[in-house]
């Protein structure tokens, strides 16, 4: 069983820059990612990361502007989110190898 807990999230504003980490206890086996809800929208994925060998998938709606990277020593992962844009305003959620999910932290990018 894996326990993720997401934290980092705020508000900012359009262009801005916020770091979002996700911490977890317990053996990861292979993915860990980032997936958003929008008001309004269901669950979109965001990023992921593979364990094992750091390769990194990004939703082309945020490629180039995010960055997900992993910490092997602390368990953990982070998604740095540059050129803030305000549709990217979403509850974003760490889910660990696709089942265990997070609480959530909110993300607000204002104009």
């Amino acid at each position: 069983q894996v326990q993720v807990i997401e934290s980092g999230g705020g508000s900012v504003q359009v262009g801005g820059s916020l770091r979002l980490s996700c911490e977890a206890s317990g053996r990861i086996r292979r993915h860990m990612s980032w997936r958003r809800q929008a008001p309004g929208k269901g669950h979109e994925f965001v990023a992921n990361i593979d364990w094992r060998d750091g390769s990194t998938i990004y939703n082309d709606a945020v490629k180039g502007r995010f960055t997900i990277s992993r910490d092997g020593a602390k368990n953990a992962i982070h998604l740095q989110m540059d050129g803030l844009k305000v549709e990217d305003t979403a509850v974003y959620y760490c889910v660990a190898d696709q089942v265990y999910w997070g609480q959530g932290t909110q993300v607000t990018v204002t104009s």
